[in-house]
């Protein structure tokens, strides 16, 4: 057996049993125990595991408190150069019970708070609120929630300041469904915040976002996050971090063949640069308008603008069109996929759990179209719970389904 090959399998040994001794791994290898020693004395290095007394434990959690120095030779483009040009993979289809692709999110980690209000305020006019509630958000966090509660084994990378809502994000997201995770920190900047207004009157919002640490992430930070794209399926980014580093970080899986979801939110223009690198782009109707040059307002015009968008390199198009369900656009064929029936009590984050859940059914090998239609009833299920956090588990998804049998 191959030295890597050992190795790879070490990792994935710890993946499924938590922890393993030198001795055991040394009977399981056939190899002495100062070479296991050795292995893992380099896979620590690497940040691929943790050593202990006698043996090693997967780490699935980082904290990564001092900024990462790149070596003298070691760059994006070196790294590009390294890999070279592999085959793609390809996900194979699965049993629609079970989700169990990887997925990898390079994403927003802020502190929502969040003011729930009868109506919003008119412009100079203050409002006494119902009630506030300071809590985990970003687009990149509530992501890779939903993901993880439909199934998918994430792992979420993120930055924060050394504030103190860094060990608030730390908290959340062991405790969370989200399988691993790096927390990088920023010395400079702060945790990214929102201020969020949710209307009583119909569960909308409006959300106001700093982005503090999120616009912080280096290159050698993705460099960093290599060996979690290479065992991903799937990598999901959005608009929240720094452009250089969502820019990076799909250069870097497109060339290990995984395949790219990009959510363009919030909307920029600086999209355009990269957008070719992603074999799914995921709007919403306003976002769709910025992007395609076409005002969306039915499901027509969302049709010319989904369009409008594939010319622009992009293989699939999926336009999220709130009550009206979702626009799938694929080999210049369309799929509209209505909204399920709910009771909306805080639509915060409903594009979040739509992308989220979606990611995870494409990761798990489902086809496009049964991927959005659960999507689609994941998310009927976000909007019924207040946060945008608190998203609805894989189960919960399957009998709305089943109870929409003609969906």
């Amino acid at each position: 057996m191959f030295l890597e090959e050992r190795r790879e399998k070490i990792l994935t040994f710890l993946d499924k049993n938590e922890r393993a001794t030198v001795n055991q791994l040394a009977a399981m290898f056939s190899v002495s125990k100062e070479t296991i020693r050795y292995d893992l004395r380099v896979l620590a290095q690497k940040s691929l595991l943790l050593r202990c007394h006698g043996g090693a434990q997967v780490l699935r959690k980082t904290l990564q408190s001092d900024l990462i120095t790149p070596s003298s030779d070691m760059d994006i483009a070196s790294l590009l150069k390294k890999i070279g040009k592999k085959k793609k993979r390809v996900l194979l289809a699965r049993n629609s019970q079970t989700t169990q692709g990887n997925v990898c999110i390079l994403g927003s980690f802020n502190v929502d708070i969040v003011a729930k209000v009868e109506r919003f305020p008119k412009g100079g006019e203050s409002l006494m609120a119902i009630n506030s509630t300071l809590g985990p958000g970003g687009k990149g966090a509530n992501q890779a929630m939903a993901a993880s509660n439909a199934g998918a084994k994430v792992h979420f990378v993120c930055k924060t300041g050394k504030d103190q809502f860094s060990q608030f994000a730390y908290r959340h997201l062991s405790d969370s469904a989200i399988h691993s995770f790096t927390l990088y920190q920023s010395d400079d900047a702060s945790t990214g915040n929102a201020v969020i207004y949710v209307s009583q009157q119909d569960g909308e919002n409006m959300i106001a976002i700093y982005p503090g640490a999120n616009k912080t992430i280096t290159e050698s930070e993705i460099i960093a996050i290599s060996e979690q794209l290479k065992k991903s399926d799937v990598l999901l980014v959005q608009l929240e971090n720094n452009f250089d580093a969502t820019f990076n970080v799909m250069r870097l899986a497109n060339a290990l063949g995984g395949k790219i979801i990009l959510n363009p939110a919030p909307y920029s223009h600086e999209i355009l640069q990269f957008i070719e690198l992603a074999n799914i782009i995921t709007p919403n109707e306003t976002e769709a308008s910025l992007l395609s040059g076409v005002e969306v307002t039915d499901i027509a015009s969302a049709q010319q603008a989904a369009r409008e968008i594939a010319h622009k390199g992009v293989q699939t198009v999926i336009i999220t069109l709130g009550s009206n369900g979702a626009l799938l656009y694929e080999n210049n064929q369309f799929q509209h996929i209505p909204a399920l029936p709910a009771v909306a009590v805080d639509t915060t984050g409903a594009g979040d759990a739509f992308t989220g859940a979606l990611t995870a059914a494409i990761a798990s090998g489902q086809n496009l179209g049964w991927a959005v239609k659960y999507a689609t009833a994941f998310a009927s299920l976000a909007v019924e719970r207040e946060g945008a956090s608190n998203m609805p588990v894989h189960q919960q998804v399957l009998h709305r389904l089943s109870l929409n049998a003609d969906f």
